[in-house]
């Protein structure tokens, strides 16, 4: 009798967790209905676009807007936590980055919702573009800026870093440009934040490590854009822009490689340090969520406690000062080894440097599209060692607005690096030209005549 009774009970207990379990889905089916159309149609659509975004190299890509603050986003998910009753089983622990996870036991219906949201924001009007300018770097910073904005489409503000004897230099170059009406430039000393400074100027000089201090200094910027003094856009600044919209919900940050070839690789060969990927990552043109930078914890090698940025930074330092060559660069590629997840890596294109043709072309994207962004790193623009690279610099830095940008662009460079055939990187002229040319056709005739 005492079996049958077990027996009656453990076909009880099913009967009962069948039964919860319809209402469960009944309840979530009726949850399904309340929801908006707008918000839950076309799942299956974004998930195929989010596909296409991971794998898309992007050598022409729309114009977006940037991102506003996550801010917004975290308030808006946590009152929906807070008002609805979510639905879909998914354990708190596997829930999608950006997701609350308050109130929520089942949050994982809206994960394409997250992420959607996350890549659709309101439009920001300037584009946030920083540079640290010391010493002798003055007029390479001034050639950059002119540079930046001979293609752009939306506005930028420059957040520029220089010596205190800098300031007036700048103010006077760039107010001559001030018809353009298209960018403001707020000047800051190339200072540390001052919870660290007496710390940090210890071990390292403030040019070559301000960008790290970037998400620290810069509070109310929400993306940016930062570029070494060596750096030419040929493409407008609006497109490296538009990587934004292709990071996905752990991304932080965007890096080209630092080699395409690794038999030529200086981490790969010579780094005393962690790395990121195969060949280490450039820093010299980077964009930098920083709402996301400032609000995340750190995978890293110092403690098994995560840190935040400002956490990080000096311990960092610290440990590694005697084995790192190129500062700021090989710290960062030391963070994004132990967060892998948190960096979106595009092409060499947008960063090519004379190591893509030195010994040969190694740079396939460039010889198919052009050169995007030129970095003449080792000092290119100053010597004879590389002349194709000096010769875009001297056409983009004699160039005065408003002169006409085929005869006193264009054609002017392309004599110039004709006589550059004799060496690896001359013999590729074409592509120093390719992207250019498509840049000065594709201005309007309105703004070529105001410029």
């Amino acid at each position: 009798m005492g079996r049958k009774m077990r027996r009656f009970a453990r076909v009880a207990v099913i009967c009962c967790v069948c039964g919860l379990c319809s209402v469960m889905y009944t309840f979530t089916q009726i949850i399904m209905s309340l929801e908006p159309k707008s918000r839950l149609e076309g799942h299956d659509k974004i998930a195929k676009q989010l596909k296409r975004d991971a794998s898309l190299l992007v050598p022409s890509i729309p114009k977006v807007e940037t991102m506003e603050g996550l801010e917004q986003e975290q308030r808006w998910l946590q009152s929906r936590c807070e008002k609805r009753s979510l639905s879909f089983w998914n354990p708190y622990w596997m829930l999608p980055s950006g997701v609350c996870g308050m109130n929520c036991f089942w949050e994982s219906a809206f994960r394409f919702e997250t992420n959607k949201t996350d890549v659709k924001r309101s439009p920001d009007k300037w584009i946030h573009l920083a540079v640290v300018a010391c010493g002798e770097r003055f007029e390479e910073t001034v050639t950059m800026l002119k540079s930046s904005i001979l293609f752009n489409v939306k506005p930028i503000q420059f957040h520029i870093f220089a010596d205190d004897e800098l300031h007036p230099k700048f103010k006077n170059i760039v107010n001559s440009w001030s018809f353009l009406q298209e960018f403001s430039y707020p000047i800051y000393p190339p200072s540390f934040p001052s919870s660290c400074a007496d710390k940090w100027k210890r071990y390292s000089k403030p040019c070559p490590s301000r960008e790290l201090f970037l998400p620290l200094v810069l509070k109310d910027v929400d993306a940016l854009l930062y570029v070494d003094t060596d750096i030419l856009f040929l493409r407008p600044v609006d497109d490296i822009w538009s990587f934004f919209k292709y990071f996905n919900s752990t991304q932080i940050a965007a890096m080209a490689p630092e080699h395409e070839e690794p038999r030529i690789g200086w981490y790969n060969r010579f780094a005393r340090h962690p790395y990121y990927g195969s060949t280490g990552v450039n820093s010299g043109v980077m964009l930098m969520n920083m709402t996301r930078i400032r609000r995340k914890y750190f995978k890293n090698d110092m403690t098994t406690a995560r840190l935040q940025w400002g956490e990080m930074l000096m311990p960092l330092l610290k440990k590694y000062k005697f084995n790192i060559t190129w500062g700021d660069q090989d710290l960062l590629n030391i963070v994004f080894y132990h967060n892998p997840e948190s960096l979106f890596v595009f092409p060499c294109q947008w960063n090519y440097r004379p190591d893509h043709c030195i010994y040969g072309s190694n740079c396939k994207e460039s010889e198919e599209e052009g050169i995007f962004i030129l970095h003449g790193n080792r000092g290119v623009y100053h010597d004879n060692k590389q002349p194709a690279f000096r010769a875009v610099y001297e056409a983009i830095h004699n160039y005065t607005f408003g002169d006409d940008h085929f005869h006193a662009l264009l054609y002017p460079l392309k004599k110039e690096l004709r006589e550059t055939t004799h060496t690896y990187c001359g013999k590729l002229y074409k592509i120093f030209l390719k992207q250019l040319k498509k840049s000065i056709e594709g201005i309007p005739p309105n703004q070529t005549q105001r410029r």
